[in-house]
């Protein structure tokens, strides 16, 4: 530890503390947290607010090991088992107690149990598992996938499953290049189904799984991709709104031309030809979709949302990064796969390639078109991907929205145009009336239900802060709010977040 890491303060993988404290849960819940995510550091001896060096007396600190490894032994379930060791800063003696990422998840306080003693970090804060990311933990540590797991209360027949395979074959068929890979398609039949964990067979019969539930729009699974147009560069103002479900193919196409109609197409002159050129480039709008198809989270309830503002496309995609998995290793092209029988079925039906190589070629082509390098942001509740846009001006500037029906069609490489019956909102700069958007009455609950929907959670301090109130007037607007269903509570005590409930009313 430096000086200069110490300066930077806490963060996602580090924590302060003063001293040791009499009661060891109160660090214990970062033990906890740091094991359940990527690892972490406890250092004692700095303090947490003024990053003050204060350091331990010699006579004292191997009594302090010794207290920190007893306690973390005592207290945890499954057994974790600290790195402890010392560090001298500026001559003073910290003790470094480091976490590492733990495989028999979820990790616990035992005195709390599994309900109320599963903790995470979020944004450089220990907080409550609520009960979708204690069950991605539980899938975790015992090396599954929830997909492949059986999706109660859906029933099949035989038609249901042929439907399937025809239907697979078909979008295999639609997203080859030429007809050298068309030629070389085989038939996808029960077996491979069965192989990939699409069904389950017992006792001679199949069985979906949750993955025939979500490729198929079946199952009582909410499974969804929501697309926005707003006005500047917040939520604050929707142009137009759409939610498209169904099959999973369908909902990919239908938010690709969602963006493609609501970005610019301008042209350039290659040679004595012109050609079209979208700000964005289209392959990497596809491919960004389709990983966040696959990768997502369905145990969060949450839906992908594909935003589009004024100089950005934004994609949230629900749920954590996988055990293992890291921004850094993501961008680098490592590959941790969350849904073993999607990525076999895409990978099938040509919508991945090569398992990994999604993100590096996305960086590469918004690169390439003259756009900075995509921003990732979040991976410990969601995962948000912003492509800046940028203005064509080329020899021939058409800036024009692809609301046109002149240019409606022209998507390039992409296979035919997926027809849009709708009626577009037309884009006048104000606040489109939509029966269909629901907001909170009052204006104290607007805010901060646009807060949630803007960073996904809010807590009570923050409540405070945003309303200019006093805490017990914020807990009160909060509470009313739970009770009206726009929003859900997380935690307890001072780990309490609160959640939006009603996705994008």
């Amino acid at each position: 530890m430096t000086i200069e890491e110490i300066l930077a303060g806490e963060s996602k993988n580090v924590e302060f503390k003063e001293n040791l404290p009499e009661k060891s849960i109160k660090y214990m819940k970062s033990v906890v947290a740091f094991a359940n995510g990527t690892g972490g550091k406890i250092i004692f001896g700095i303090a947490d607010k003024t990053r003050e060096v204060i350091g331990f007396d010699k006579e004292d600190v191997f009594k302090k090991m010794d207290a920190i490894a007893n306690a973390v032994s005592d207290s945890c379930e499954p057994a974790i088992i600290p790195d402890i060791t010392l560090q001298t800063i500026d001559g003073k003696t910290v003790i470094v107690a480091e976490i590492s990422e733990g495989r028999q998840r979820p990790y616990y306080i035992k005195a709390l149990g599994k309900e109320g003693g599963v903790y995470v970090r979020v944004a450089g804060t220990t907080r409550l598992a609520d009960e979708y990311m204690i069950k991605e933990l539980m899938f975790e540590g015992s090396n599954r996938y929830f997909d492949q797991a059986l999706c109660t209360g859906l029933t099949i027949t035989d038609e249901d499953i042929d439907a399937l395979c025809k239907a697979m074959k078909e979008q295999a068929v639609k997203n080859t290049h030429n007809e050298e890979q068309k030629a070389v398609i085989k038939d996808v039949g029960r077996q491979q189904l069965r192989s990939w964990g699409i069904l389950i067979e017992r006792e001679g019969k199949d069985y979906p799984s949750n993955a025939y539930a979500i490729l198929t729009g079946c199952g009582g699974l909410h499974v969804a991709i929501q697309c926005g147009v707003f006005k500047g560069t917040t939520k604050e103002v929707f142009v137009d709104r759409r939610e498209y479900t169904g099959p999973l193919w369908e909902q990919i196409d239908e938010a690709f031309q969602f963006v493609l109609r609501n970005i610019h197409l301008g042209a350039t002159i290659v040679g004595i030809y012109r050609q079209d050129v979208y700000e964005i480039p289209p392959d990497a709008i596809r491919e960004l979709i389709i990983n966040a198809v696959v990768h997502r989270s369905y145990l969060d309830h949450g839906t992908i949302q594909v935003a589009v503002y004024d100089n950005r496309l934004e994609i949230t995609s629900p749920g954590k990064l996988p055990m293992g998995q890291t921004m850094e290793r993501m961008k680098e092209g490592y590959s941790k796969i969350r849904n073993e029988a999607l990525a076999h079925a895409f990978s099938y039906m040509n919508l991945i390639e090569h398992w990994g190589s999604g993100i590096p070629r996305i960086i590469g082509k918004v690169k390439k078109a003259g756009l900075r390098e995509p921003e990732f942001i979040g991976g410990e509740v969601d995962l948000r991907i912003n492509i800046y846009r940028g203005q064509i001006s080329d020899t021939v500037d058409l800036n024009r929205d692809l609301n046109d029906h002149n240019s409606a069609g022209k998507v390039p490489d992409n296979g035919s145009k997926v027809p849009d019956n709708t009626v577009k909102m037309p884009n006048t700069g104000e606040k489109v009336p939509d029966s269909s958007v629901k907001m909170p009455d009052s204006e104290q609950e607007q805010l901060i239900y646009e807060y949630v929907l803007e960073n996904g959670s809010i807590t009570t301090n923050k409540a405070v802060e945003l309303l200019n109130v006093k805490q017990r007037r914020a807990r009160i607007i909060l509470q009313s709010m739970i009770e009206k269903n726009w929003l859900k509570k997380a935690g307890a005590a001072r780990s309490t977040i609160y959640l939006k409930n009603i996705e994008w009313q």
